[in-house]
This record gives structure tokens, C-alpha cells and sequence, in this order.
């Protein structure tokens, strides 16, 4: 199964759960790709993942099966040459775009499955992975909010969550899709810059059952759980961000205990990940 993330330092955690999750949850063998990278804007300076951290990390992979591996991509120069302009100052980092860049990774194979780091996996999710996905570029789960707001159609919903994608890859460079994505990026400011794109321009996406990108609450059947900000409506109407490596506010505030097993593992490994 091959996986990629993106991100720079601050991911560490979030990466280490998920890839905990899937090890927990995936019997074949795991290619987990990193995309990071170092850069500096007016307001802020950003550090890529450390070698040390993607080490420890691929080593941790490695004690369930050899042939797992994490491998770290420096894409700082690649980024710094095709800089998103437009879209270097929304309320997301500039890394939310940087799997837009996939397509020219040379290592980067065929079908690829996009995590964002807050994704946390529930249960096996083989099947959504090994789809049938030959003329299909991207395929996701409906925005629990954006839907309402952000369709295309008139006639039905159509906006995808980006935080869990299956990619064709093959397609996804034969159509352009991520060349198209970039420019878009470059010239146009978007709310949601990277998912705005691809939901734009992409014409052969499929939509699938929520439980393969649960944003919401967790079910029975939840492939995916993605940890996003959430509306609350008690005492008062407000927005809520409360992420898996957040573990006392998991269980106080959103009760919840699911994943206590992979918590536990994650509190005693993560001090591992600095140096």
C-alpha cells in the first residue's frame, strides 16, 4: 500500500499516530511517502521534517514487516520554484498544497493514497485502497461542510474533503490535473486553496460512503476518522479543533475512547521522534 503525506516539523505527532493507526489495521506491506520541505515567508519561518524523525519513524514501520519503509522527500527547491503566489497567505500553511507537487517525484508510483496527518485509521481500509480506479482521478469523500456550499452541480453534491484521496497517479499526469492545480494556485486566491483546485478542475473524481473520511463523529463502520474543526451549537455557536495527538481534550471533551491503545503507544514513542 502506498501512502503519502506532507508537512513540515509540526506534523511529527499527527504522522507518527496515523502511521500507528495503519500498522494497526493494515496487514500488506506499507510504502508511506513524506513530502516536506523548509521555507520562509514574511510572517513565518518553516522547518521540513528531520531526518532523525523520518528515521525513527522507518525503523518503527520496519519491526512488523521488512519491506515497510517511510521515506522522506525534500521538496523545498521544487516548491521554491513554482511558489503558489496567490495563496502563500490563507488561514492554511503553504504545505496544504505541496501534494499538488507529486506528479514530478519520479518515485512517486501509480496509486497513491493522500493522508492528511490528523487521519486516523479504524478499521482496514484494503478495499477502498485497491478500488478499480483506471479512469478515475481522484476518489473521496464529500466535504462535511464545504458540500453545501462549494458544489459544482446543480443537481447534486460534488465537493470532496481532501484530507483522504486515493490518486491515480498515471492519470493524474496524463490529465494535467496537478500542473492545472498549481497554476490555479499561482494565480487565483481560494479559501481552501489545494482542495478548491482539485474539486475545480479534476473530472473524473468519485465520491464515496463517508466512512471513508468520517469528519464528523466515529461509527461502527468508520474506515477513516479525520480530525477536523467542527461547529458546536452549546452554550453557543463556535468552532472546535481538537486533534488525536491533543489526548486529554480527546477523551474530556469529545469522550471519546476508541483509540486509547494507539494513544498510550503514541505518548510512550513520541519523545523518540525529536533528537
Amino acid at each position: 500500500m502506498n501512502v503519502l503525506y506532507c508537512g513540515d516539523e509540526n506534523i511529527q505527532d499527527g504522522l507518527l499516530i496515523s502511521i500507528l493507526s495503519l500498522l494497526k489495521n493494515v496487514s500488506e506491506p506499507l510504502r508511506i511517502y513524506v513530502m516536506t520541505m523548509n521555507l520562509h515567508t514574511e510572517k513565518k519561518d518553516y522547518h521540513a521534517i528531520s531526518n532523525h524523525a523520518i528515521a525513527f519513524l522507518n525503523q518503527l514501520v520496519k519491526q512488523k514487516d521488512v519491506t515497510n519503509f517511510v521515506k522522506r522527500i525534500d521538496c523545498t527547491e521544487m516548491f521554491q520554484a513554482q511558489l503558489p503566489l496567490a495563496n502563500m497567505d490563507t488561514r492554511f500553511t503553504p504545505f496544504a498544497m505541496l501534494r499538488l507537487y507529486a506528479d514530478e517525484l519520479p518515485e512517486i508510483p501509480d496509486r497513491l493514497l493522500y493522508l492528511d496527518s490528523d487521519v486516523v485509521c479504524h478499521r482496514d481500509c484494503s478495499a477502498f485502497y485497491h478500488q478499480a480506479i483506471e479512469n478515475t482521478e481522484m476518489v473521496g469523500v464529500l466535504d462535511y461542510y464545504g458540500r453545501w456550499f462549494f458544489h459544482r452541480s446543480l443537481t447534486h453534491l460534488d465537493y470532496l474533503n481532501s484530507g483522504v484521496l486515493l490518486l491515480n497517479m498515471k492519470l493524474i499526469k496524463q490529465t494535467k490535473l496537478f500542473v492545472k492545480a498549481r497554476k490555479m494556485c499561482q494565480e487565483k486566491w481560494m479559501f481552501m486553496p489545494d482542495q478548491s483546485a482539485l474539486n475545480k478542475l479534476s473530472k473524473t473524481k468519485r465520491i464515496v460512503d463517508r466512512k471513508y473520511n468520517e469528519q464528523h463523529k466515529l461509527h461502527a463502520d468508520t474506515v477513516f476518522q479525520h480530525f477536523t474543526t467542527s461547529f458546536r451549537f452549546f452554550p453557543w455557536l463556535h468552532t472546535q479543533t481538537i486533534k488525536p495527538w491533543q489526548v486529554d481534550q480527546v477523551h474530556e471533551k469529545l469522550k471519546l475512547h476508541e483509540y486509547d491503545d494507539l494513544l498510550a503507544e503514541y505518548q510512550k514513542l513520541a519523545p523518540q521522534l525529536e533528537r
